[in-house]
């Protein structure tokens, strides 16, 4: 499916600026890390299997700077290099993203939504030559106008592409971690039909209330994606390939590549 995102495009730090040539939206739930997951691994094999085809069909786009955005306990510009591990949800597993010459980090704590991104960026192990990173956190409650601006502000003079870490509602069924909301299905229904569709402006519409109540972790990550096309404007097809609730959180792969 098709959807037109056309909108204007501004100057950049950097010279002139390259707008979003790719996008890939992936769920983070920690149990897709197949340690951590233990005998219940097989449950999201084809999640995994989802969200490895998105990461490499993002990493083959050409793009030569890959911005990672997700929620996160505040919305920051994390300094490169990073580290995080998965030790808070029982397995010390660490994850790194890009190296300095001197070995520190930047940022050292990397949120679960930006953790679990770097752990699919190295498990996708992305080919040889130089490519930047950037990983950028944002507060659950960032307003509409703020990340669409955020999405629209984002400058580089290469090739880049976007990895939207965030998950749908958590209250499908009464097993869910935030209970049984029967609002849960129409607003996750409505996200898919927005991913599928490359819709910038449904995403844009996404309530951030009624995201609060329903427990929703990708609203602000899936809005910057909807500035970024706005902003890079022409035409954009989108590819759901899963869309799931599995232990009561809706989870979403898809990618967005121009028509």
């Amino acid at each position: 499916m098709t959807g037109s995102a056309r909108g204007r495009t501004g100057g950049s730090r950097y010279g002139e600026r390259v707008p979003l040539v790719a996008a890939a939206v992936c769920p983070h739930p920690p149990l897709i890390v197949p340690e951590l997951a233990g005998a219940a691994a097989a449950e999201l094999d084809q999640l995994r299997r989802a969200t490895d085809a998105a990461v490499a069909r993002l990493l083959a786009c050409g793009a030569r700077r890959l911005v990672v955005v997700g929620t996160g306990d505040r919305t920051a510009d994390l300094d490169y290099p990073y580290r995080g591990s998965f030790a808070p949800w029982g397995l010390p597993l660490e994850v790194r993203l890009g190296s300095s010459p001197g070995g520190a980090f930047g940022t050292n704590g990397l949120p679960l939504s930006l953790l679990v991104g770097a752990w699919l960026l190295n498990r996708a192990r992305p080919r040889p030559g130089p490519i930047g990173w950037r990983m950028v956190s944002l507060a659950p409650d960032e307003p509409v106008e703020s990340c669409a601006a955020g999405g629209a502000r984002i400058s580089t003079d290469q090739p880049w592409a976007l990895l939207v870490m965030g998950d749908g509602s958590a209250c499908h069924g009464t097993k869910a971690p935030g209970y049984a909301d029967p609002r849960a299905g129409a607003y996750d229904e409505g996200v898919a039909r927005a991913l599928a569709g490359a819709d910038a402006e449904a995403l844009l519409g996404l309530d951030p209330a009624l995201s609060t109540q329903l427990k929703v972790a990708g609203r602000a990550p899936w809005q910057v994606l909807a500035g970024a096309a706005l902003a890079a404007g022409g035409d954009w097809r989108g590819d759901l390939t899963y869309h799931d609730a599995p232990y009561g959180v809706g989870y979403f792969v898809a990618t967005w590549e121009r028509a």
